[in-house]
């Protein structure tokens, strides 16, 4: 019922940064939080950042200090803006959405989007 579309992924060296953007469309209440998971080769799927529709938001602590979570509610678009990239960081990043408050469970969240790559040179 809600189609989430990730863009924005793709190849940066250590140090550099790139922003995500994920489109909401479909049927949204404008009443729902936004998160963003990661999935590394061999890891599994982990927290990194949620924001409600208002102002409290969430961060894993691994990312805490160079990602920051933002959302445009007008557009229905949340955005993910990494700095200080690390290899570690590569992974698919993946845009999710619930009708309730913002949570670091991936489990809480029903609706996902298709996940966008983003790759980190050393």
């Amino acid at each position: 019922q809600v189609q989430l579309v990730e863009s924005g992924g793709g190849l940066v060296q250590a140090g550099g940064s790139l922003r995500l953007s994920c489109a909401a469309s479909g049927r949204t209440s404008g009443n729902y939080a936004l998160g963003w998971f990661r999935q590394a080769p061999g890891k599994e799927r982990e927290f990194v950042a949620a924001r409600s529709w208002t102002t409290i938001e969430y961060y894993a602590d691994s990312v805490k200090g160079r990602f920051i979570i933002s959302r445009d509610n007008a557009k229905n678009t949340v955005y993910l803006q990494m700095n200080n990239l690390k290899p570690e960081d590569t992974a698919v990043y993946y845009c999710a959405a619930r009708q309730q408050r913002a949570s670091r469970l991936s489990i809480d969240y029903a609706y996902w989007g298709q996940g966008t790559q983003v790759t980190v040179s050393s």
